[in-house]
């Protein structure tokens, strides 16, 4: 278990006791992160806004009755998408579109790309374009996996579809860039690589 997972874990579990403190330093330490996401769920500031407000407002009014959770960030990303979406229904938004923002930086590993910084900065640049017009899902599903890096287990759980519909999804997007720009395929190979991890 990583140290920020077994950090936000004893905040956790001091928050469930009462801990004002490791409240406020769970909704420090994730109300950034959670707004990047949300917002790319639903492009509006003050819905995302008011659904971490809410979301932290329910936490703390239920703290006592909060079950034990293997991951803090799964639990508030999985708790957020759904405050989201019920917002969105409450507020009759059936007309808005979900869309999707993405980062212009791409996690990547490879030392044959980190050789050449310019080449990297190019290829990185072109295929958040690239990412920026697959589909909705593709997009939610991409950017759960690569830019959060949650397991397809957890990205299943947060989109309330099976593993196997994330697995094809992430295919699908990948197969889709390739055919895009082939010139990225030796990128791509190492986000399949992941995929399939």
């Amino acid at each position: 278990m990583s140290i920020d997972r077994q950090s936000d874990l004893l905040l956790w579990n001091a928050l469930k006791q009462d801990d004002q403190h490791a409240f406020a330093e769970l909704y420090q330490r994730y109300h950034r992160i959670l707004y990047s996401y949300g917002y790319r769920v639903i492009p509006n500031a003050a819905s995302v806004e008011d659904a971490i407000q809410d979301l932290f407002v329910d936490i703390w009014r239920m703290r006592h009755s909060l079950s034990l959770v293997d991951s803090v960030k799964f639990y508030l990303f999985r708790s957020l998408r759904r405050k989201i979406f019920h917002l969105n229904e409450r507020e009759k938004r059936t007309d808005s579109a979900i869309a999707f923002a993405t980062e212009t930086e791409f996690a990547q590993s490879s030392e044959q790309l980190m050789a050449d910084r310019e080449q990297e900065h190019q290829l990185t640049q072109r295929l958040a374009q690239l990412v920026a017009q697959l589909p909705q899902r593709q997009l939610e599903v991409v950017t759960l996996r690569f830019y959060q890096n949650f397991k397809t287990d957890e990205i299943a759980a947060i989109m309330g579809i099976t593993e196997k519909s994330v697995r094809n999804t992430l295919h699908k997007a990948l197969t889709h860039l390739r055919e895009q720009a082939a010139y990225l395929a030796p990128l791509l190979g190492l986000l399949l690589l992941w995929v399939l991890a």
